[in-house]
């Protein structure tokens, strides 16, 4: 797993060719021959587990996980023409910054990053091999229906979908393709064409063409979740370091449903005021100046909280059955490519 000035995998892009960032595969390679570059990424899904691996591995002495858990360096083509004008603190966009990252790891330590859009991206694959051809990928497959429906949640949470109703919001897919019904805060509308989310087969592939099947480690979310220790063993021995050590479990916070739509969405345009006024809109950059740090304050907020969100309502069990007879094939698919019955260990069995 040291790095190598070899040319990577017959899949890679050529030299010339622009893989992440706009970096050409012949400025990434030549980095991992001077300078520290990660060598293994948890490349997805959201909602699957990624964050809770990410905090369970930076506990081991022989990983180093950097401060930023969601760099999205090789997410290229998922980046939006406001976040190339004004870049999040928390999203690299060129090869330095990315590499500045990793300047703090040991020798001795192996080195990642978890970013859960690579999985989605189109461009990350090639990225990754390009700069690390011996690169570790760790990929995180989960039932596409619960899986969707918390994803749905996860983006009404963070003010990117405004069609609260999971059901309601999956329909609009059509008219979203034809670039129609896309909320105002959503820079990258190809996240709520939900669907495309769940190609877990076509996701893999573009990882399987640039690396040996050997450096490709695919984990199901329901074991991680049903066993967070023996999940996390198997990814140490992966990696190649020591998996004797105790290991803490890890609980990461549950997203709410949002209860008041318009409450919810003056939160979010404060937030984005604070945190990334150059990006920000005129009114969100009114509304964190509006804002007073009395309406800031632990105790407001929870009276704010109580007003703006709610638990999860229960899932549309009609809805959950119809979209697992709709996703039966790719978990047929899924179940071949990977040598493994996820037709029964997901319960599809039964539409067969």
């Amino acid at each position: 797993m040291t790095s190598s000035p070899d040319p990577g995998p017959s899949g890679a892009q050529p030299s010339g060719a622009a893989v992440a960032g706009g970096e050409p595969a012949a400025s990434l390679a030549g980095a991992s021959q001077n300078r520290r570059v990660p060598d293994f990424f948890i490349v997805g899904h959201q909602k699957c587990g990624t964050t809770a691996m990410y905090l369970m591995l930076r506990d081991h002495p022989q990983i180093f996980l950097p401060d930023v858990k969601e760099p999205r360096f090789f997410a290229s083509d998922q980046r939006s023409r406001l976040e190339a004008r004004a870049p999040s603190r928390m999203h690299t966009h060129t090869l330095d910054a990315y590499l500045q990252l990793f300047v703090d790891s040991r020798a001795d330590q192996r080195a990642g990053e978890a970013s859960p859009q690579y999985l989605r991206s189109l461009d990350a694959a090639k990225g990754i091999a390009a700069m690390q051809p011996d690169a570790r990928i760790i990929a995180i497959l989960r039932e596409p229906a619960s899986y969707l429906r918390s994803f749905h949640l996860q983006m009404v949470s963070s003010g990117v979908e405004t069609q609260k109703d999971f059901k309601k919001a999956l329909a609009l897919e059509p008219a979203r393709r034809q670039g129609k019904r896309i909320p105002r805060h959503c820079h990258h509308p190809e996240a709520l064409l939900y669907s495309d989310h769940v190609r877990y087969v076509e996701q893999l592939q573009r990882y399987h063409d640039v690396f040996p099947r050997e450096q490709v480690l695919v984990l199901i979310y329901e074991d991680f979740r049903r066993d967070n220790e023996a999940t996390v063993r198997q990814v140490l021995r992966f990696l190649e370091v020591d998996d004797t050590r105790e290991i803490n479990s890890v609980a990461t916070n549950r997203v709410n449903a949002v209860r008041s739509l318009p409450l919810h969405q003056l939160r979010n345009a404060g937030r984005r005021g604070r945190r990334n006024p150059d990006a920000a809109s005129r009114f969100d950059r009114l509304v964190s100046a509006l804002t007073p740090e009395l309406v800031r304050s632990d105790a407001f907020q929870r009276r704010w909280r109580r007003l703006a969100y709610s638990a999860p309502p229960q899932p549309d069990e009609a809805f959950m059955l119809e979209l697992r007879r709709r996703f039966t094939p790719e978990v047929q698919t899924l179940s071949d490519y990977l040598g493994q019955d996820l037709l029964s260990a997901w319960g599809y069995d039964s539409f067969l």
